[in-house]
């Protein structure tokens, strides 16, 4: 009895102890070797700074133009540069039109995107489909303007889709509601195409995409990531699970499909506005400035699901 009583009591104690939480430091040392010397901004802003929001402003606020403008660049043989200094926005030329992926905010949708489109050559009439990777207003306020325009389709995710339904106009006004985009599904042009690639996390319904690119007739395959930034969710348990799922889900898809190139939305995470003078600039022979190599497209992956178990760490139990 007295045995049985000093079990009983001893578990008591054990079940009343407190919970330690993880500790985050092999996490972050995981993040940071993943990250390199390639990756540098990206490891700062959702290791380091996760609480910090991303880009100039919010919907509806116009910054000066001095911060954001960014001339065109044809980034690929077929691929085009149509973004700000801050924020990434892309035209994918095929033999059957043009796929855009993601937009701006409405101040610079005009500016950057259909003027930008013009002085590279190319017809915003061809605009077939708009890929928005997600619902926030620096990436979705060009969709209405494609929309009704050009008579462009609209892909979300479902979840961001049903968001933005709910949500307050937006400037630019809100895309109707279309192509409701899911995991595999290929999206095609012709003889140019994307998959996209269900990555929850950033936003609930956060597309990703792959598709491949010719760099002076070569083929290379890109991985886009489609949401990067944790700061919605680096105080949520469940919500950083979902992200790092997703990172895990997105970097076996790239893998399969031999990605060798690394992009995102946004130029903070991929430099995307200085590649874009640089590439006006590389010589016969020089590597791509956005080809980072099978191994580096892995690194970004893992570096971002490693992230997410640091914040996961940090959490009081």
């Amino acid at each position: 009895m007295k045995t049985t009583l000093a079990a009983f009591c001893a578990l008591l104690l054990l079940s009343a102890a407190p919970v330690r939480a993880e500790d985050p430091e092999p996490h972050l040392e995981a993040a940071k070797q993943a990250a390199g010397f390639d990756f540098t901004g990206t490891l700062a802003r959702i290791c380091i700074a996760p609480g910090q929001s991303v880009g100039i402003g919010p919907r509806g606020v116009i910054p000066d133009r001095a911060l954001w403008h960014a001339e065109p660049a044809r980034m690929f043989d077929n691929l085009y540069f149509i973004g700000t200094r801050v924020h990434s926005a892309w035209a994918l030329k095929g033999s059957g039109g043009i796929i855009i992926i993601d937009t701006l905010f409405n101040y610079a949708i005009e500016d950057e995107m259909v003027n930008g489109l013009k002085k590279l050559g190319l017809d915003p009439a061809q605009v077939k489909y708009v890929v928005i990777t997600h619902a926030h207003g620096d990436h979705d306020e060009g969709a209405r303007l494609f929309q009704e325009r050009y008579g462009a389709h609209v892909v979300m995710g479902g979840p961001d889709w049903d968001a933005l339904d709910k949500s307050a106009e937006i400037p630019g006004g809100k895309p109707h509601r279309d192509m409701v985009g899911s995991d595999g599904q290929t999206i095609s042009v012709g003889d140019a195409a994307v998959t996209l690639v269900a990555t929850p996390g950033h936003t609930p319904g956060t597309l990703s995409l792959i598709f491949t690119v010719k760099d002076r007739g070569k083929p290379v395959t890109v991985a886009y990531s489609g949401g990067t930034a944790q700061a919605g969710i680096y105080k949520s348990g469940p919500g950083l699970d979902t992200y790092a799922a997703s990172q895990r889900h997105m970097a076996e898809k790239a893998a399969a499909a031999g990605a060798s190139v690394l992009m995102t939305n946004h130029s903070e995470f991929d430099e995307a506005y200085t590649k874009s003078r640089l590439v006006k600039v590389r010589g016969p022979g020089e590597p791509h400035p956005y080809e980072v190599g099978q191994d580096g497209v892995r690194r970004y992956f893992t570096l971002m699901e490693e992230c997410a178990l640091v914040n996961k760490a940090r959490l009081a139990p």
